[in-house]
Protein backbone atom coordinates (compact mmCIF):
# COMPACT_ATOMS: atom_id res chain seq x y z
CA UNK A 1 0.00 0.00 0.00
CA UNK A 2 0.91 3.55 -0.49
CA UNK A 3 1.11 6.25 1.93
CA UNK A 4 -1.94 7.50 0.40
CA UNK A 5 -3.90 4.30 0.64
CA UNK A 6 -3.00 3.52 3.98
CA UNK A 7 -3.96 6.85 5.39
CA UNK A 8 -7.62 6.40 3.17
CA UNK A 9 -7.65 2.36 4.71
CA UNK A 10 -7.48 3.78 8.42
CA UNK A 11 -10.21 6.83 7.56
CA UNK A 12 -12.54 4.74 6.68
CA UNK A 13 -12.40 2.18 9.51
CA UNK A 14 -12.47 5.25 11.96
CA UNK A 15 -15.38 6.66 9.90
CA UNK A 16 -17.29 3.18 10.63
CA UNK A 17 -15.90 3.04 14.60
CA UNK A 18 -14.66 6.64 15.68
CA UNK A 19 -13.96 5.45 19.12
CA UNK A 20 -12.72 1.55 18.77
CA UNK A 21 -11.62 -0.32 22.26
CA UNK A 22 -10.49 -3.91 23.65
CA UNK A 23 -13.94 -6.53 23.57
CA UNK A 24 -12.33 -7.42 26.81
CA UNK A 25 -14.09 -5.91 30.09
CA UNK A 26 -12.06 -4.61 32.67
CA UNK A 27 -12.33 -2.05 35.68
CA UNK A 28 -8.78 -0.88 36.50
CA UNK A 29 -5.66 -1.46 34.80
CA UNK A 30 -4.81 -4.39 37.08
CA UNK A 31 -8.07 -6.27 35.92
CA UNK A 32 -6.98 -5.49 32.37
CA UNK A 33 -3.15 -7.26 32.84
CA UNK A 34 -5.26 -10.14 33.97
CA UNK A 35 -7.47 -9.97 31.25
CA UNK A 36 -5.21 -9.70 28.89
CA UNK A 37 -3.10 -12.53 30.06
CA UNK A 38 -6.19 -14.68 30.30
CA UNK A 39 -7.15 -14.21 26.35
CA UNK A 40 -4.11 -15.59 25.22
CA UNK A 41 -5.79 -18.29 22.87
CA UNK A 42 -9.07 -17.84 23.94
CA UNK A 43 -11.08 -15.79 23.23
CA UNK A 44 -12.60 -12.55 24.51
CA UNK A 45 -16.12 -13.33 24.95
CA UNK A 46 -14.83 -16.54 27.11
CA UNK A 47 -12.72 -14.87 28.97
CA UNK A 48 -15.97 -12.17 30.00
CA UNK A 49 -17.53 -14.71 30.97
CA UNK A 50 -15.02 -16.19 33.27
CA UNK A 51 -13.88 -12.78 34.73
CA UNK A 52 -17.42 -11.25 35.50
CA UNK A 53 -17.93 -12.97 38.74
CA UNK A 54 -13.88 -12.98 39.48
CA UNK A 55 -13.26 -9.25 38.81
CA UNK A 56 -16.55 -8.52 41.06
CA UNK A 57 -14.65 -9.99 43.69
CA UNK A 58 -10.80 -9.06 43.19
CA UNK A 59 -10.01 -5.27 41.86
CA UNK A 60 -6.08 -5.51 43.34
CA UNK A 61 -3.38 -7.62 43.33
CA UNK A 62 -3.41 -8.11 47.34
CA UNK A 63 -7.12 -9.42 46.83
CA UNK A 64 -6.31 -11.86 44.05
CA UNK A 65 -3.42 -13.05 46.52
CA UNK A 66 -5.97 -13.77 49.19
CA UNK A 67 -7.83 -15.46 46.91
CA UNK A 68 -5.59 -17.84 45.93
CA UNK A 69 -4.61 -19.92 42.86
CA UNK A 70 -7.54 -22.44 43.68
CA UNK A 71 -9.79 -20.05 44.33
CA UNK A 72 -9.18 -18.01 40.87
CA UNK A 73 -8.85 -21.71 39.00
CA UNK A 74 -12.61 -21.99 40.24
CA UNK A 75 -13.29 -18.61 38.31
CA UNK A 76 -11.17 -19.36 35.01
CA UNK A 77 -11.51 -23.20 35.00
CA UNK A 78 -13.55 -22.67 31.33
CA UNK A 79 -10.79 -21.17 29.73
CA UNK A 80 -8.01 -23.21 27.81
CA UNK A 81 -4.48 -23.55 30.02
CA UNK A 82 -5.94 -22.26 33.26
CA UNK A 83 -3.79 -24.06 35.05
CA UNK A 84 -0.82 -21.96 33.79
CA UNK A 85 -2.52 -18.85 33.73
CA UNK A 86 -3.61 -19.04 37.51
CA UNK A 87 0.11 -19.88 38.29
CA UNK A 88 0.94 -16.83 36.10
CA UNK A 89 -1.49 -14.53 37.78
CA UNK A 90 -0.96 -15.57 41.40
CA UNK A 91 2.54 -14.89 40.65
CA UNK A 92 2.53 -11.76 38.84
CA UNK A 93 0.36 -10.32 41.57
CA UNK A 94 2.54 -11.33 43.75
CA UNK A 95 5.35 -9.31 42.21
CA UNK A 96 3.11 -6.37 41.45
CA UNK A 97 2.88 -6.11 45.54
CA UNK A 98 5.97 -6.54 46.31
CA UNK A 99 8.02 -4.74 43.90
CA UNK A 100 5.22 -1.94 42.80
CA UNK A 101 3.45 -1.09 45.50
CA UNK A 102 0.44 -3.26 43.83
CA UNK A 103 0.33 -0.31 41.25
CA UNK A 104 0.32 -1.44 37.49
CA UNK A 105 3.91 -0.06 36.07
CA UNK A 106 3.40 2.33 33.16
CA UNK A 107 6.16 0.72 30.95
CA UNK A 108 7.13 -1.93 28.50
CA UNK A 109 10.20 -2.86 30.60
CA UNK A 110 8.02 -3.32 33.39
CA UNK A 111 5.38 -4.84 32.32
CA UNK A 112 7.18 -7.90 30.47
CA UNK A 113 8.75 -8.54 33.86
CA UNK A 114 5.35 -9.91 35.02
CA UNK A 115 4.95 -14.03 35.01
CA UNK A 116 2.95 -14.55 31.53
CA UNK A 117 3.15 -11.01 30.14
CA UNK A 118 4.79 -10.41 27.08
CA UNK A 119 5.09 -8.11 24.51
CA UNK A 120 1.67 -8.12 22.87
CA UNK A 121 -0.29 -7.66 26.29
CA UNK A 122 2.16 -5.17 27.70
CA UNK A 123 1.24 -3.05 24.20
CA UNK A 124 -2.42 -3.83 24.62
CA UNK A 125 -2.53 -2.31 28.66
CA UNK A 126 0.31 0.77 27.64
CA UNK A 127 -2.78 1.40 24.58
CA UNK A 128 -6.12 0.70 26.65
CA UNK A 129 -4.76 2.28 29.99
CA UNK A 130 -1.95 4.38 29.62
CA UNK A 131 -2.82 5.41 25.92
CA UNK A 132 0.07 5.00 24.28
CA UNK A 133 0.45 4.56 20.71
CA UNK A 134 1.34 0.98 20.35
CA UNK A 135 0.65 -1.65 18.19
CA UNK A 136 -0.83 -5.30 20.02
CA UNK A 137 -0.28 -7.97 17.07
CA UNK A 138 -2.05 -11.25 17.70
CA UNK A 139 -3.12 -13.42 14.72
CA UNK A 140 -5.72 -11.13 13.45
CA UNK A 141 -3.86 -7.88 12.88
CA UNK A 142 -0.90 -10.43 11.55
CA UNK A 143 -3.19 -12.07 8.99
CA UNK A 144 -4.47 -8.56 8.19
CA UNK A 145 -1.28 -7.02 7.89
CA UNK A 146 -0.13 -9.64 5.54
CA UNK A 147 -3.31 -10.15 3.30
CA UNK A 148 -4.33 -6.89 2.64
CA UNK A 149 -0.33 -5.37 2.30
CA UNK A 150 -0.90 -3.16 4.91
CA UNK A 151 2.31 -4.31 7.17
CA UNK A 152 4.00 -7.51 5.17
CA UNK A 153 5.67 -9.90 8.09
CA UNK A 154 6.40 -13.46 8.85
CA UNK A 155 6.19 -12.10 12.59
CA UNK A 156 4.15 -10.30 15.15
CA UNK A 157 7.67 -8.30 15.95
CA UNK A 158 7.86 -7.25 12.10
CA UNK A 159 4.62 -6.82 11.60
CA UNK A 160 4.50 -4.44 14.64
CA UNK A 161 7.91 -3.06 13.05
CA UNK A 162 6.01 -2.07 10.15
CA UNK A 163 2.75 -1.06 11.37
CA UNK A 164 5.44 1.78 13.93
CA UNK A 165 6.95 3.13 10.68
CA UNK A 166 3.26 2.84 8.45
CA UNK A 167 0.71 4.25 10.40
CA UNK A 168 -0.09 7.75 10.17
CA UNK A 169 -0.29 10.16 13.06
CA UNK A 170 -4.20 10.58 13.49
CA UNK A 171 -5.27 6.91 13.67
CA UNK A 172 -1.97 5.13 16.03
CA UNK A 173 -3.40 5.44 19.04
CA UNK A 174 -6.43 3.01 17.83
CA UNK A 175 -4.87 1.32 15.00
CA UNK A 176 -4.60 -1.72 16.74
CA UNK A 177 -8.09 -1.95 17.84
CA UNK A 178 -9.63 -1.63 13.88
CA UNK A 179 -7.33 -4.11 12.72
CA UNK A 180 -8.56 -6.57 15.51
CA UNK A 181 -12.13 -6.30 15.05
CA UNK A 182 -11.53 -5.84 11.27
CA UNK A 183 -9.57 -9.50 11.50
CA UNK A 184 -12.12 -10.78 13.72
CA UNK A 185 -15.25 -9.83 12.23
CA UNK A 186 -14.55 -9.00 8.35
CA UNK A 187 -11.50 -10.19 7.22
CA UNK A 188 -11.81 -13.50 8.74
CA UNK A 189 -9.02 -16.45 8.53
CA UNK A 190 -10.93 -18.59 6.60
CA UNK A 191 -13.38 -17.11 4.22
CA UNK A 192 -12.96 -13.46 4.42
CA UNK A 193 -15.80 -11.19 3.86
CA UNK A 194 -14.62 -9.35 0.96
CA UNK A 195 -18.13 -8.59 -0.32
CA UNK A 196 -19.02 -6.10 2.94
CA UNK A 197 -15.12 -4.62 3.47
CA UNK A 198 -15.25 -1.32 3.37
CA UNK A 199 -11.34 -1.23 2.83
CA UNK A 200 -11.57 -4.10 -0.55
CA UNK A 201 -10.55 -1.92 -3.00
CA UNK A 202 -7.09 -0.57 -1.20
CA UNK A 203 -6.34 -4.42 -0.42
CA UNK A 204 -4.07 -6.46 -2.31
CA UNK A 205 -5.54 -10.03 -1.81
CA UNK A 206 -5.56 -11.54 -5.00
CA UNK A 207 -8.17 -13.89 -3.80
CA UNK A 208 -11.03 -11.71 -2.61
CA UNK A 209 -14.11 -13.51 -2.18
CA UNK A 210 -16.49 -10.80 -3.55
CA UNK A 211 -19.94 -12.37 -3.27
CA UNK A 212 -21.26 -14.52 -0.12
CA UNK A 213 -21.32 -18.03 -0.29
CA UNK A 214 -24.77 -19.46 -1.17
CA UNK A 215 -26.91 -19.16 1.71
CA UNK A 216 -25.06 -16.75 3.39
CA UNK A 217 -26.87 -13.65 3.93
CA UNK A 218 -24.82 -10.59 1.73
CA UNK A 219 -24.93 -7.86 5.09
CA UNK A 220 -23.79 -8.81 8.16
Amino acid sequence: MTRDQIFEFFRRLAEANPAPETELAYGNAYQLVVAVALSAQATDVGVNKATRALFAKVETPAQMLDLGEAGLIDHIKTIGLFNAKAKNVIALSRLLVDEYGGEVPGTREDLVRLPGVGRKTANVVLNCWFGQETFAVDTHILRVGNRTGLAKGKTPEQVEAKLERRVPAPFRLGAHHWLILHGRYVCKARTPECWRCPVVDLCSYRKKVLAPPKGRKAAA
